[in-house]
C-alpha cells in the first residue's frame, strides 16, 4: 500500500490522515443535510459534528494507549506512532458519544432525532477512513492463505505500525469498511419503513456495528490489548449488543410503535 503519499520537504503527508479528513468531511456533510430536512439546524449540526470529530480523535488515541499501556510504557518514544495509526474506533465512539449527549443537552437538541441524524455519517467516515487504514497498514489481519489476502511491501507500513511484509493477510480493513457500507445503506434504506421512532437508526447502527465489529475481531491479526480473554473491541462489542437491543424495544414501547 502507500502509508505515505507524497513528501514536502521535510514534511511528509501520509495517506491515512488525508482519507481520515476525507471521512470526516464526508460524514459531516451527510449529517448536515440530513439534519436540514429533520427540521434541525444545520450550522448547530456543523459545530456538533466538530466537536465530535476532535473528541472522536482523542478517544481513539487515548484508549489505544490505555490498551497499548505497558507497550508504551516499556517504548515511551513510540507514543508519537500513535499519530500515524488509527487507534482504537471504540474509543473514538464512546468519546464522541459522550461529548455529543452533553452539546446536544446544553443546545436543547432534540437528543435521539439528533442522533438518527448522524448515524449514516458516522457509518460512511468510518468506511472511508478504514481505507486509510488499508493505505497505513494498521489494523491488518492475520497470516491466510484465502484468494482475497493481501500482502503489505511497503517498509514504511511496518516501521510506522508494525505491518508483517510479504505476508499475506485477511484484509480486514476492507471487512471494516465493507460492513459500515452496508450499515449505512441498511440505516438509509430501513428509517422510514414500518413505524420509526426517534433513536431507532441510532441504536440500529450501534447494534449491527457492534456485531460486525465483533466479527471482524476474529480476523485481526495486530496487537491491541485484551480483555476477560477477547480483545478490547470484542468486549466492548458484547456490552453495546444487550445495550443496544434494549434501548430500541424501550424507545419504540415509549412511542408506542408497533
Amino acid at each position: 500500500m502507500f502509508p505515505e503519499l507524497f513528501k514536502l520537504g521535510p514534511i511528509t503527508v501520509y495517506t491515512y490522515g488525508v482519507l481520515l479528513a476525507a471521512a470526516y468531511l464526508l460524514g459531516l456533510k451527510l449529517a448536515m443535510m440530513r439534519a436540514k430536512t429533520r427540521g434541525l439546524d444545520p450550522n448547530r449540526a456543523l459545530d456538533l459534528g466538530i466537536a465530535i470529530i476532535v473528541s472522536a480523535l482523542i478517544g481513539a488515541k487515548l484508549l489505544l494507549v490505555i490498551v497499548e499501556f505497558d507497550h508504551y510504557r516499556q517504548n515511551p518514544a513510540e507514543i508519537f506512532s500513535i499519530l500515524r495509526a488509527g487507534g482504537v474506533f471504540y474509543g473514538g465512539l464512546i468519546a464522541a458519544v459522550a461529548v455529543a449527549f452533553w452539546y446536544m443537552r446544553r443546545h436543547r437538541m432534540p437528543l435521539w432525532t439528533t442522533c438518527d441524524v448522524f448515524a449514516p455519517g458516522i457509518a460512511l467516515g468510518h468506511a472511508v477512513g478504514r481505507l486509510g487504514c488499508l493505505a497505513a497498514g494498521c489494523c491488518y489481519g492475520r497470516p491466510t492463505t484465502v484468494p482475497w489476502a493481501i500482502t503489505f511491501t511497503n517498509p514504511a507500513a511496518a516501521t510506522n505500525v508494525g505491518t508483517p511484509l510479504n505476508t499475506p493477510l485477511h484484509p480486514t480493513q476492507l471487512y471494516d469498511a465493507g460492513a459500515e457500507l452496508l450499515i449505512m445503506i441498511l440505516l438509509l434504506v430501513t428509517e422510514r419503513r414500518g413505524r420509526p421512532f426517534a433513536g431507532r437508526t441510532f441504536w440500529l447502527y450501534m447494534l449491527l456495528y457492534a456485531i460486525s465489529r465483533f466479527v471482524v475481531e476474529i480476523y485481526r491479526g495486530d496487537n491491541r490489548g485484551t480483555m476477560a480473554g477477547m480483545s478490547t473491541s470484542q468486549f466492548v462489542s458484547l456490552l453495546v449488543v444487550p445495550t443496544a437491543i434494549v434501548m430500541l424495544l424501550r424507545l419504540r414501547r415509549a412511542t408506542g410503535a408497533r
